[in-house]
C-alpha cells in the first residue's frame, strides 16, 4: 500500500504536527518502511504465541506487609524540627485567599 503525502499531512494533523509539503512527500517512502515492518511482524506472529504486555515476566519483589507496633508520638516528634501541639510544624505553602 503506497502512502501518499496527502495521508502524511492527515496523520500529521491528527498528531498535531505541522508539516510542510516537502516534509510530507519525504515522510511517505518512509512511514511505508515502518508499515511494512510492522506487517510482516503481524504476519510471522501466529495464534499459537501467547499475548505478553512486557518482555519479562513480572514478579513482586516486596515483602508482604507486617503489622508492628507502632513508635511512640514522643519519639517520633523529638527528631522533628519544629512541633506544634503534638504535631510537625511545617512551613505553609498555600495562603487563605
Amino acid at each position: 500500500m503506497a502512502l501518499t503525502p496527502q495521508e502524511v499531512a492527515r496523520l500529521a494533523a491528527l498528531a498535531r504536527l505541522e508539516l510542510t509539503e516537502s516534509e510530507c512527500a519525504e515522510l511517505a517512502p518512509e512511514l511505508e518502511v515502518i508499515l511494512g515492518s510492522v506487517a510482516r511482524v503481524g504476519e510471522v506472529a501466529g495464534d499459537d504465541i501467547p499475548l505478553m504486555t512486557h518482555a519479562l515476566p513480572l514478579t513482586n519483589v516486596m515483602r508482604p506487609d507486617r503489622v508492628r507496633e507502632s513508635l511512640p508520638q514522643q519519639a517520633v516528634l523529638a527528631g522533628a524540627p519544629d512541633v506544634e501541639d503534638e504535631r510537625f510544624r511545617v512551613p505553609r505553602i498555600l495562603s487563605e485567599d
